[in-house]
């Protein structure tokens, strides 16, 4: 009886401090409405944007399907020209007030929302958001938006190289959820986040706990950014919840106008079982060099290297798990700048027989592949 009491204690709490939370948000929105009320009152800009990325891969070890490698999500078909990623966005912008609506398709998108309900699949950005002070340099946000995690996303152009490094591949391109940004200052950025999983817009079902991620951005004009994501929740459902706990830091640097650097590290543990103190670790390290040969070429190389023996986010189900090296040269031809071709080559090695080669496993894996993107 003493437990059942303690216990309703708890819940009346938690649920007073839950209604009190609201009140003092919604006093506070109030006392910001009344005092720039004059902001409110002017009319939003609405913008319309698309991208297209069409590309063709030749993978030198011919597997038997179209379909490349189970890791990879983006441009990940062998001997066929195909739709990478088509999306087309509508978006309103105002002092106070901000919403995002963009459908999607293409191969990335049967790739990597397989776990998601039909309905939800094709929604690239679903969000909106509110001003919560006078300056305008605290929001919060809700809906489908993009991953707080990494430098690169789903938009290839925006990227220095074609195709996803291994860490951003295996790593969340989206969430649903909550973010509170908060800028103090123009070079700083600061965001809490509270949303459904790892990568999920409908949870896992029978998990009720929800994650939490928190990033701190510093940008020094256009030389260098400076970053630190984390992730921490659970991908499991309440039977057998493993906690997860991510990092994931990148800094990039532009010294000179043609010449740029990034540098990424991501390390993760997830416990082994329930209430354990054991982990199961990966890491990635990353490194990526461009070069502007002229106004209109640029080449970018990029080194990697993942670790996942314990097959938590890539399971080969071999002896040695997933251990696999990369190097990649791009050449890039961009006559201007919503415009973009491009050709990669390839090679990851890996200390496991994991790559189709024909009818075998093998330890190598080359491909070469080309893209036409557009944005407008």
């Amino acid at each position: 009886m003493k437990k059942i009491l303690n216990l309703n204690k708890t819940r009346q709490a938690s649920t007073l401090n839950f209604f009190l939370t609201i009140y003092l948000l919604f006093s506070f929105l109030t006392t910001s409405a009344q005092t720039d009320s004059s902001d409110w009152k002017k009319l939003p800009k609405v913008s319309y944007s698309g991208f297209v990325d069409i590309f063709y891969a030749y993978d030198f070890n011919d597997p038997q399907s179209d379909y490349r490698q189970t890791f990879l999500y983006n441009h990940n078909r062998h001997n066929e020209f195909n739709l990478n990623l088509g999306m087309i966005k509508i978006s309103t912008k105002h002092l106070k007030y901000r919403a995002n609506i963009a459908l999607h398709t293409g191969t990335y998108v049967n790739d990597n929302y397989t776990t998601e309900p039909e309905a939800l699949q094709h929604i690239y950005e679903g969000n909106a958001g509110l001003s919560l002070n006078k300056k305008n340099n605290l929001w919060i946000d809700a809906g489908i938006f993009g991953s707080h995690i990494g430098f690169e996303s789903a938009i290839s152009k925006d990227s220095w190289t074609l195709t996803r490094s291994l860490l951003a591949e295996n790593s969340p391109y989206y969430l649903s959820g909550a973010k509170l940004t908060y800028n103090p200052k123009e070079n700083w950025e600061l965001a809490a986040i509270i949303c459904n999983g790892w990568q999920r817009i409908r949870k896992v079902f029978g998990n009720t706990l929800p994650a939490f991620g928190t990033q701190i951005k510093y940008i020094n004009t256009d030389k260098l950014t400076i970053n630190w994501s984390t992730f921490i929740g659970t991908d499991d459902n309440n039977l057998i919840r493993r906690m997860r706990y991510f990092n994931n830091f990148y800094a990039q640097w532009q010294p000179t106008k043609k010449f740029g650097l990034i540098a990424g590290f991501d390390i993760g543990a997830q416990q082994t079982q329930k209430h354990s103190s054991d982990y199961h670790l990966w890491f990635s390290p990353v490194a990526i060099a461009r070069y502007a040969l002229t106004d209109t070429w640029s080449t970018t190389l990029r080194a990697e290297y993942y670790q996942d023996k314990n097959g938590v986010i890539i399971n080969t189900a071999t002896p040695n798990g997933f251990q696999t090296s990369g190097l990649s040269l791009n050449f890039d031809y961009t006559p201007v700048k919503n415009v973009a071709f491009r050709i990669e080559g390839r090679w990851l090695n890996s200390v496991d027989k994991i790559f189709q080669k024909q009818t075998i496993k093998a330890n190598d894996n080359f491909v070469i592949v080309s893209s036409i993107a557009i944005s407008f």
